[in-house]
């Protein structure tokens, strides 16, 4: 039992089988060898026709261990993870020149909520990840050359151009199949032994979306919509690639819209569609900027601005001057928290009092994974888990920890929870801007506005979330 609860499969041992078969005849990979084939099996659908089945199947001599039924069910959730115990997935081994494994593939990452697909090959093997809960898991493996056949079914499909493989490459792909329709955009980018390819799966439902679900705190949800109640001035969202940024400001212009509001967007990708938006798709390559864009905005008689990430001078200029000249403008940027956007604008070249005189409200904000409700279990608790210099808010005796089940997929975690950081730049705020003042603890206090590692402790204390998932936060 322990051999197997220990194993740990490689892709091209996962391919042996497939889904079906794995959990048809509850079998799990064990040894591969020239002309052979070990298998762990469920000591409870083991008879003498499963070995001479498989030995039909794989032509090939096969060994059977007998295992646990509880064993074999754990393994068989982790390794050939499934939608749901009733609908089994299909074979997708790569076969070179295979038509459908790309859909496949796409079909799957979506079921499974995956946000990204990763293609990517090396000197002796290629392989593909799709990102889950905002981590990598390797899915698949191929042979070098059945790679290029899958890149040029992308490309095609990307109506990108096959005979450059020197340059990066952007696209986008509409899919549709079995009533499921959304877009992938489609990164191409050469590396050393080929290109690698990432897919984005974008949504373009955006008619679930509701400020309301999101995840705010009540007090955090009042103080952003009196931000957004503002008719003119920036509202700035902060955090990392993959934190949620952009469902919030979908969020934001779906409570907007309406017929008395022209709102025009420029964004990189495009990943909702909303009725009643102008939304412009950003083309670097022939020049179509955010600062390009927004300048020719300002011509267009709009109410409110949605600019997809400040990320440089001319920019974040051209978002002021908007603010300035009577627009409200949404827009996102990279810093560590909702204060630390200031000094972020100070460092692409922006004037302080011109800070204070347009930023309304600035939002920081994470995605922390949820701790499986099936599986955690509760331990002692002991402040050495903390990072060095953290000063608890609260003492902790007990907390949660992440073991895995099937359920989660034997990860340990299932879903995931965002945490706003949200401050309202009132007079006084906008004081400390023009002064240089970043020390605003006291400020903050006085508000009653909570940071964001005050809000993961929270989630932690709740017994929501492990100590692993808050760790980075308690250092801003």
């Amino acid at each position: 039992m322990a051999e197997l609860e220990n194993l740990n499969l490689k892709a091209e041992e996962l391919q042996v089988i497939n889904a079906d078969q794995a959990w048809h005849y509850r079998i799990i990979p064990k040894e591969l060898g020239n002309g052979k084939l070990t298998f762990f099996i469920d000591k409870n659908n083991n008879d003498f026709t499963i070995g001479e089945e498989l030995e039909i199947l794989f032509g090939k001599t096969i060994t059977l261990h007998e295992e646990a039924t509880e064993s074999i069910q754990k393994a068989l959730a982790k390794f050939y993870r499934r939608e749901n115990a009733g609908n089994q997935k299909k074979d997708l081994n790569y076969k070179g020149g295979a038509e459908d494994f790309l859909p496949n593939l796409i079909s799957e990452a979506k079921a499974l909520k995956s946000s990204d697909i990763h293609i990517e090959i090396y000197e002796e093997r290629c392989r593909v990840r799709i990102r889950i809960d905002g981590l990598l898991v390797e899915r698949y493996q191929m042979q070098k050359s059945e790679y290029p056949t899958l890149i040029n079914q992308i490309k095609i499909q990307a109506n990108l151009d096959i005979t450059e493989k020197r340059l990066p490459q952007d696209g986008r792909i509409s899919f549709e199949r079995k009533g499921s329709k959304f877009d992938i955009r489609v990164s191409v980018l050469p590396t050393l032994h080929g290109e690698k390819v990432v897919l984005r799966l974008l949504s373009n439902d955006a008619t679930n979306i509701d400020i309301h679900n999101l995840g705010f705190a009540d007090f955090d949800l009042e103080n952003y919509l009196e931000g957004i109640k503002k008719p003119h001035g920036i509202l700035l969202i902060s955090g990392p690639t993959g934190s949620g940024k952009t469902t919030t400001l979908y969020a934001t212009l779906k409570l907007l819209n309406n017929e008395k509001r022209n709102i025009l967007t420029i964004e990189d990708p495009i990943e909702y569609t909303l009725e009643g938006v102008n939304q412009v798709q950003l083309k670097e390559a022939i020049g179509l900027t955010f600062g390009s864009a927004l300048r020719t905005f300002l011509r267009q008689d709009p109410d409110v601005i949605m600019v997809g990430e400040i990320r440089d001078p001319d920019t974040a200029s051209m978002a002021i001057r908007a603010a300035q000249t009577g627009h409200l403008v949404l827009s996102t940027i990279h810093t560590n928290s909702a204060w630390g956007t200031i000094s972020r604008l100070i460092d692409i070249g922006v004037p302080a009092y011109l800070i204070a005189n347009t930023l309304n409200t600035s939002v920081a904000q994470r995605l922390l994974r949820k701790l499986c409700p099936h599986c955690k279990q509760e331990k002692e608790f002991s402040n050495s888990l903390y990072p060095k210099q953290f000063k608890p808010y609260r003492e902790i005796k007990l907390h949660q920890v992440p073991v895995g089940c099937e359920e989660c997929y034997y990860t340990g975690y299932r879903g995931r929870k965002v945490i706003y950081e949200v401050v309202p730049i009132d007079a006084g705020m906008s004081e400390l801007i023009k002064n240089g003042i970043f020390e605003v603890a006291r400020e903050y206090k006085e508000r009653g506005i909570s940071t964001l590692a005050e809000k993961a402790f929270k989630v932690f204390e709740a017994g929501e979330t492990s100590i692993e998932e808050i760790y980075p936060l308690l250092f801003t």
